[in-house]
């Protein structure tokens, strides 16, 4: 590898899988991806199911932990995020959400110029590959494919029957700024096999002459002149230039880790870690957000489920033999399958509560599935109050910061957590259900009261997997990036992931930061 580009592109997940494409196009740039993990020829990447076996693994998943959580009732959790190419597109559940058109109106409201819904849904079109083919709302022929799930569930249609009895119309796309409504996910998936960034955007283009795809290059610090970004240095001690400019893709955890090794940040950590500081920003690594899903589990009579059906080795077989012969099947299942978006209470505007719901049940991500036919129905508070923080816990590249999403630290989340779980019961004990005769066990019913569901929220809760805004952009003094991604204070340095965003968006973040990538490489090349 030469040791100087045009552009330095620091991790290659989603959004540096876009950018590598796109800022490779024209011959004449140079362009580097580097990647602190490994390559993505790991065969339980591209089968769907295998989610299960990348998180957790060494191999796919830097296996970060949070601090322990007081809204968690001390828990600290598992904060899997991508080690490989494509990042967290290889590791984690396919399912294909934008958010609401209420959300990008709020990001230009708050500063963000340019980022408002008419302005982004051209962006979601241009890369989209849409089984159904292009409308007003979807694109096609792009590099990220959307398709249906190719599965089916009795207990599943019944549960979405049941949604629809308590008032939630039925919704066949989520993605045209208003998700309310009751259906199935659609899925980053193509013919039944993953559909990851790097499957998508890098494959097709690392052939290309002018473009470096370097794993294995975990990031010691930024390099600058004064206060401009000139390079990065490896820990293996490789110096690497960028004659234009630096763009950290490292994602909600890794980019303000990356900038606070490297004296960017807030001054008080920097002294504490004796780090010299090349620009104080003191909100970088704040803002953390996150969508907490509150597991909420019903036994069911009567009908099959996965938990029985993959609990023995002929029921297995006859899984595996299905998706070789079909691509069909539980093997080609997104963690989660039937979705509903619903709103807390009559207050509020746009649907506020995302629901997932699988046809199985378990005590925790990782654990053996029930002996007994179970359904779960999570579901997550889109809009949380709570914020946390993302730090360095000292000055060594290789070690985990402290990652505190402070996860129901507002009394509005909590009361959102109580009318949640009130919620799922409400459509578990809905009449299309009732010859399922569910009864609940997770958190279980004993919770009554506020004060009960609010701990038991605490009991049940875990990540969904969305961390964002850790360099939230904006036009205010105190945003770590401007509307153009560029951060503040410092020259030819740009962020481009989902740490940018100022507030989360009402869905799952791994479609959005494909878009946010999307149009930081037209504002990279119109400069």
């Amino acid at each position: 590898m030469s040791d100087e580009f045009d552009y330095l592109i620091v991790g290659a997940g989603t959004a540096g899988c876009v950018l590598a494409n796109r800022l490779s196009a024209a011959p004449s740039t140079r362009v580097a991806l580097l990647e602190a993990g490994g390559t993505d020829n790991y065969h339980w990447i591209h089968i769907p199911v295998g989610y299960l076996y990348c998180i957790g693994n060494p191999r796919t998943d830097w296996g970060f932990k949070t601090a322990p959580e007081p809204g968690l009732n001390g828990r600290a959790l598992l904060y899997p995020r991508g080690k490989v190419l494509g990042g967290c597109s290889s590791i984690n559940g396919m399912l294909y959400l934008r958010g609401q058109a209420a959300d990008y109106d709020g990001w230009r409201q708050m500063g963000c110029a340019g980022w408002g819904w008419d302005d982004v849904l051209p962006l979601f079109r241009a890369s989209e590959d849409y089984y159904a083919g292009a409308s007003d709302m979807h694109g096609a022929g792009g590099e990220w494919r959307v398709e249906e799930q190719r599965l089916r569930w009795d207990v599943l249609e019944e549960i979405k029957a049941a949604f629809i009895a308590t008032g939630v119309p039925e919704c066949d796309d989520f993605n045209t700024g208003d998700n309310f409504g009751v259906g199935y996910f659609k899925v980053n998936q193509k013919s039944g096999w993953r559909w990851s960034a790097a499957r998508g955007f890098l494959n097709p283009v690392k052939a290309r002459k002018n473009l470096a795809v370097r794993t294995g290059a975990q990031i010691a610090r930024l390099l600058f002149e004064g206060r401009r970004a000139t390079g990065v240095k490896l820990v293996d001690g490789t110096e690497l230039k960028a004659r234009r400019e630096v763009i950290l893709c490292a994602g909600a955890i890794g980019t303000p880790q990356i900038l606070q090794l490297s004296g960017v940040g807030p001054g008080a950590l920097l002294q504490k870690h004796e780090i010299g500081i090349v620009h104080e920003a003191p909100e970088l690594g704040a803002n953390l957000q996150d969508h907490l899903q509150l597991r909420c589990a019903f036994r069911v009579s009567g009908t099959k489920t996965l938990n029985t059906m993959a609990n023995s080795l002929w029921g297995k077989a006859k899984i595996g033999l299905e998706y070789a012969l079909k691509r069909t099947g539980p093997m080609s299942m997104a963690p989660s399958q039937l979705c509903a978006f619903t709103c807390s209470s009559e207050r509020v505007a746009t649907p506020d509560l995302e629901y997932h719901v699988q046809p199985l049940s378990l005590e925790a991500f990782g654990q053996p599935l029930h002996d007994f036919d179970a359904v779960t129905i999570s579901v997550s508070n889109l809009r949380p109050e709570s914020r946390g923080r993302v730090e360095i816990a000292r000055p060594d590249p290789l070690s985990q910061p402290i990652i505190a999403p402070n996860y129901l630290s507002t009394p509005g989340d909590r009361r959102i957590a109580a009318a949640a779980i009130r919620q799922a019961r409400e459509v578990m004990a809905a009449p299309p259900l009732a010859r399922r005769l569910p009864e609940e066990f997770m958190p279980g019913p004993e919770a009554v009261s506020d004060k009960e569901l609010e701990r038991a929220a605490g009991d049940i809760g875990s990540t969904i997997f969305h961390p964002v805004g850790t360099a939230r952009m904006g036009s205010d003094q105190g945003a770590v990036v401007d509307p153009e991604l560029r951060v503040r204070g410092i020259e030819r340095l740009r962020v481009v992931d989902a740490s940018v965003m100022p507030r989360i968006t009402s869905g799952n973040t791994n479609s959005p930061v494909v878009m946010i990538a999307e149009k930081a490489a037209r504002m990279i090349l119109a400069r």
